[in-house]
């Protein structure tokens, strides 16, 4: 009879999220090539209402790009300098204001404004030996050789901008001091470590990251044991957050295995070792996130504290999802199958998480609880569709935009999503719902519930301000709408006793009437006992 139940419930909500979504579909759907959808209690995809748009898509010619190869421009470098991006792997926005861009195919870092119009262009840095410099535009340079990450703050001294660059073809990461809008200063290089710990042969940095303290965490392709961190003056001091060995029938096996078989068959058994990770992000709290981008359920993403744990660690880690919830997904616009592979993440000032998977070119947007908000963006092999992409590398925001860098070769450019009235409501909702003021939530859930009946949180939202007002029967029907048990088990205990305190009297008058009947009862038995043996005992006389 329960799973009855459950089933007509999941069916009644399913059919409420796709009735809604239908009603709403020409609008929010209509300049976007995918079709939103969300995971209810059930962990099954549903219907969802787009919580962004595509306001616009960004080129090289709408940077201003052609202003580098213009003689007469400050921002000239050569007349052959290119008006398009590269095959560009990753961007950083700086305080909401600048937005620079590792233009890795045309060996380059670009700075643009928050209008997205070009300010600042570099193809390497001054303050090195001359041996390591050529001759160009700027002067002596060491070029860059296929940027791939970078990271932007500024100094505490000087105040000037800093900017570290994982260039990888140069083996190295640099930290350099932004002179002007065309000249970067070498002040610092981080280059392949010397000590024995430092096992790679290699040493191409991806992805560069620097904390409070100014340790500088690199990235660096086939190193497996987590970020290669560096001080300050260069000095390689570990590595930090490896992920770890994910656990399989097969890794079980071998551990097992490994006990009893002979040094030749251990030789011969491949080794289990962790997966490296892809990219990473810093909060305002100096927690740092990384994302995996191989599909793995463990530690596809981590938050780490300073101390190089993972806060989501064991069994409370091990209950988060992040990117789709299966092993395969098929994606209506391309009609192919695919797999979540995480490439990138994205801290904002509110502590909401963006998650860039590769694979299907989808944002999966997450609350700092990391409960899902919202899902958009697509893969698609149109290149003239808004919202849709080919190698999405990288993903960022800036002030309440959302942006993802294409990468592709025929496709170079910044795609700016923006906010819905329905996204609107939705991070007002989450805001209060994640402060644990759920009485204010209230008004931005209902809100999310008229344009997306089953929004799984909304009804979870709504009950938990139902039940700090006492509504306890009304927290009952959201809670059973969500499926939410153990927030419907509070409810019911609430209920329970509220029921037993305005029904006491009633209660207590049931009890007593039933207490006397039974007194009663057992004394009319006993007198009956009594009469059947006088009865008897007059017999046998």
């Amino acid at each position: 009879m329960n799973g009855i139940k459950t089933s007509v419930r999941k069916l009644l909500c399913l059919t409420l999220a796709a009735c809604t979504a239908i009603s709403m579909s020409v609008t929010a759907f209509a300049d976007e090539p995918y079709e939103s959808y969300n995971y209810d209690n059930w962990d099954e995809a549903i219907p969802s209402q787009s919580a962004y748009t595509v306001q616009k898509t960004v080129t090289g010619a709408d940077m201003g790009l052609s202003r580098l190869s213009d003689p007469a421009d400050p921002l000239f470098y050569s007349e052959e300098a290119s008006a398009s991006l590269s095959e560009a792997k990753d961007f950083y926005v700086y305080d909401d204001k600048e937005i620079w861009i590792a233009d890795s195919g045309n060996n380059r870092i670009l700075r643009l404004d928050e209008n997205y119009n070009i300010i600042g262009r570099y193809y390497g840095v001054t303050g090195l030996e001359a041996d390591r410099c050529e001759e160009t535009q700027d002067g002596a340079i060491s070029t860059f050789k296929a940027p791939q990450g970078l990271y932007v703050t500024t100094s505490p001294t000087t105040g000037k901008y800093t900017i570290y660059i994982a260039d990888y073809d140069n083996s190295r990461v640099v930290r350099a001091t932004v002179e002007s809008a065309t000249e970067l200063k070498c002040e610092q290089e981080y280059t392949k470590p010397e000590e024995a710990l430092y096992t790679s042969k290699t040493f191409n940095p991806t992805k560069v990251l620097v904390d409070y303290a100014e340790n500088v965490y690199a990235v660096v392709k086939s190193v497996n044991t987590g970020s290669v961190q560096f001080k300050a003056d260069g000095s390689f001091t570990g590595f930090y957050g490896a992920n770890r060995v994910e656990v399989t029938a097969k890794v079980i096996a071998q551990k097992l295995w490994r006990k009893i078989a002979s040094n030749e068959q251990i030789e011969g058994m491949s080794r289990n070792v962790p997966v490296e990770y892809a990219n990473f992000d810093m909060d305002g709290e100096g927690f740092i996130y990384t994302v995996t981008e191989v599909s793995t359920d463990t530690d596809a993403v981590k938050k780490i504290n300073p101390a190089g744990y993972n806060v989501w660690d064991n069994v409370v880690g091990d209950e988060y999802t992040f990117g789709d919830h299966t092993d395969a997904v098929w994606d209506m616009a391309s009609n192919k199958t695919y797999s979540t592979k995480l490439t990138d993440i994205a801290i904002d000032g509110d502590g909401i998480i963006n998650v860039l998977d590769f694979e299907t070119g989808r944002v999966f947007q997450y609350d700092r609880l990391c409960n899902l908000i919202c899902i958009f963006g697509t893969k698609n092999s149109s290149a003239d569709q808004r919202g849709a992409f080919l190698n999405p590398n990288a993903v960022d925001t800036i002030g309440t935009n959302v942006i993802v860098l294409e990468g592709s070769k025929t496709r170079n450019d910044i795609t700016v999503f923006e906010k819905t009235v329905f996204g609107k409501n939705l991070h007002k909702a989450f805001e209060f719902f994640d402060a644990g003021q759920y009485v204010e939530a209230a008004p931005y859930w209902e809100e999310v519930i008229k344009r997306d009946g089953g929004y799984t949180y909304a009804h979870v939202g709504l009950g938990k301000a139902d039940l700090k007002n006492g509504e306890y029967k009304s927290a009952l029907d959201r809670f059973e709408i969500a499926n939410d048990k153990d927030d419907y088990d509070k409810a019911f205990e609430y209920y329970r006793e509220e029921w037993l305190r305005n029904n006491f009297t009633a209660v207590a008058v049931v009890v007593i009437v039933l207490v006397v009947l039974l007194i009663v009862k057992k004394i009319l038995k006993k007198k009956g006992i009594k009469l059947i043996k006088r009865k008897n005992k007059k017999e046998a006389e």
